[in-house]
Order: structure tokens, then sequence, then C-alpha cells
């Protein structure tokens, strides 16, 4: 897949901006969404979806579909072909008007982030082979674990939203250092979610010694 086209006059803030305005009020489909953006936008629109993991609104179903379009993303930079969603991703209807509200609430993250970010640091970290696999590797397990069925559990979505939107961010702009953050937001969901493990094995023990 080529790199995203550089915006001279726009900032990422700006791009997603525009794209949340286009978002209708009635139903939403995945598919036009991706449609707007093209080939060369996938990072745009990846960096669009997790938005609406960075603020505390629950919409059912959104993990599910914008996780597994990410997931089909990051499988797509992986093996270098177009990205492909099946019909019924793709034409699964949203909520247009909770997705925007929670796009616009989200985006004031992006703006935070960019004051971070900056194009061309450490750009081997992006651009070499054997690191860029090491990106889109991470990215897309980033993508499974946005989509793990913990939505009801606080952080469990956000963890991995903020690593994929500094993935999507220093693929973007080239930046190094996005990209590690990414990497240590990533370390974090994992850990998070080792302790949710072991609370849960914990309390489950708990029980059956009580009920016993």
């Amino acid at each position: 897949m080529r790199p995203l086209p550089p915006e001279a006059a726009k900032s990422l803030g700006e791009q997603l901006g525009e794209a949340i305005a286009g978002v209708q009020d009635g139903s939403l489909e995945l598919g036009r969404l991706m449609d707007q953006f093209g080939d060369e936008g996938l990072l745009l629109v990846t960096a669009l979806m997790v938005l609406v993991f960075l603020v505390p609104v629950s919409i059912p179903g959104v993990s599910t579909v914008f996780g597994g379009a990410i997931l089909l993303v990051g499988i797509s930079r992986l093996s270098g072909r177009p990205v492909w969603l099946p019909r019924r991703l793709r034409e699964r209807p949203l909520p247009g008007d909770k997705v925007r509200a929670a796009l616009g609430a989200g985006l004031k993250w992006v703006h935070r982030f960019e004051r971070i970010s900056r194009p061309h640091r450490m750009r081997w970290l992006v651009e070499r082979p054997g690191w860029r696999l090491t990106g889109d590797l991470a990215f897309t397990n980033a993508a499974l674990l946005l989509m793990a069925p913990l939505g009801f559990v606080p952080f469990s979505n956000t963890l991995p939203g903020i690593a994929l939107l500094f993935y999507a961010i220093g693929f973007i702009q080239r930046d190094g250092v996005s990209v590690l953050i990414g990497h240590v937001a990533q370390v974090a969901t994992i850990a998070y979610f080792i302790l949710l493990a072991a609370g849960g094995g914990a309390a489950f023990k708990a029980v059956q010694g009580w009920l016993g």
C-alpha cells in the first residue's frame, strides 16, 4: 500500500474534523466511510475510527465493526494488498448522530497528540523493512485487542485505541517516536488485560471456596 500523500496545508486534526462534519445524522455505513477515503487514506480513517474509544461513550457494536475494519487495514498493510471488507461488515448500519458526537469529542485528543508528534523523527522506525514489519504487526495486534469483548470494562477499549491512534499518526507523519508511544500503550493494554484475567480468576476461586 502506498503511503498517504502529504497534506501540506492541513493538519491531521483538520482533516479529521472535515471528515466528521461529513458524517450524516442518519444511518452510517462503514463501507461508505471507507470509500470516502480510498486505499491511500486508510490510516486517516483508522485514526477517525479510534476516536470513539477515547471518550466514555458506549455505542453498541462499534468496537466489533470498527475494530474488525482496522484489523483488515493491518492485514492489508502486512500483505501489501488493497483492503477488503466483507459485505456484512461493510453494510452494517451505525447510528450516525451518536458516532459523530463521539468523534467530535475524541477529536480534542487528536489536537493534544498533535503537539507531541513531529514529522520525520526517527523515521527509520517507520521506513526500514524490519521495523515497518514490526510496526504493522503491532498495529494488527492492537486491532485484535480492541475487538476483545470487554467493552463494559473501563479503559479496555481506550488503551488499544490510544495505541492505534499513535500508530496511525506515526505512520502518516513518518514519526518513529509516535510509533514508540503506540508500542508503550499496547504493552500497557496487554498488562491491563493480564491483570483483569488474574483478578477474574482470583474472584472465581474465592466464590468457589465460599460456595464449597
